[in-house]
């Protein structure tokens, strides 16, 4: 019986990249048009919006959003998460209507195919050069100018299989409070279960959203970013606890 379930979980994770590769390799002229000009993400962006739909669904994934508070068009916010599955880019591509450009480990870039949008179209971070964080500032600070939001996930990379929230990085709460842009703090609450970085583990099934109320940083000033940062880590820890009760 272990050997089946083996073999699943080896065929469902090449399934995975194959849904992941199959949509850009058909779609790929149309996403090279879109890259061209900055000013033409948005139209990139809702192509990446039917990707991860295709890859959710092609996965057996069923995934229920419950927004508490929804944004509106044409504002900047910054979107957090908890991170703990490859499924999460996507699924925060399907929960956020609004324009956005993750802030994401470098590594990514080297996934073939994949990588070659991802770094022409995310904030590059290479969290081990200070240099590197530096840089990611003022390409934030670009890039909201031209009126999108910014998708950080705060843990900085996946916590252990036994740690449900990780400490938070300062990073997302100082831009935010520079830019006086609302956080806005997002539950995935199933993702670990459906599909994380454990090799044989994952399979089809529900994938709950929660989009938080957004937390103000209008007045709010860089001292505050302790505070901010708590704050926000907070909501979406007393959400993973109460999922998981």
């Amino acid at each position: 019986m272990k050997v089946f379930k083996y073999i699943f979980w080896v065929l469902y994770r090449v399934w995975f990249y194959i849904l992941v590769a199959l949509p850009i390799l058909i779609m790929f002229p149309i996403l090279l048009i879109s890259i061209l000009k900055e000013s033409w993400y948005h139209f990139f962006f809702k192509i990446a919006r039917i990707w991860a739909k295709f890859i959710l669904i092609g996965m057996g994934f069923i995934y229920k959003i419950e927004r508490l508070q929804t944004p509106e068009k044409h504002k900047s916010y910054m979107f957090i998460a908890n991170h703990t599955s490859m499924a999460d880019i996507m699924l925060m591509l399907v929960s956020v209507k609004n324009p956005f450009v993750f802030v994401g480990k470098a590594e990514l870039a080297k996934i073939p195919l994949f990588g070659f949008f991802y770094k022409r179209t995310c904030i590059l971070v290479d969290r081990s050069s200070p240099k590197s964080r530096q840089a990611v500032f003022l390409r934030a600070q670009k890039r909201l100018k031209t009126g999108v939001s910014i998708c950080i996930f705060p843990e900085g990379g996946v916590p252990e299989e036994h740690i449900i929230l990780d400490d938070f990085k300062d990073g997302a709460f100082r831009l935010a409070i520079n830019h006086q842009i609302p956080i806005v703090p997002v539950t995935f609450a199933d993702n670990k279960q459906r599909f994380s970085y454990t090799f044989f583990s994952g399979g089809p099934g529900k994938m709950r959203v929660k989009m938080h109320k957004f937390l103000s940083t209008e007045g709010m000033t860089i001292d505050e970013t302790k505070y901010l940062n708590k704050k926000s880590r907070d909501v979406i820890l007393k959400q993973l606890e109460g999922f998981n009760i």
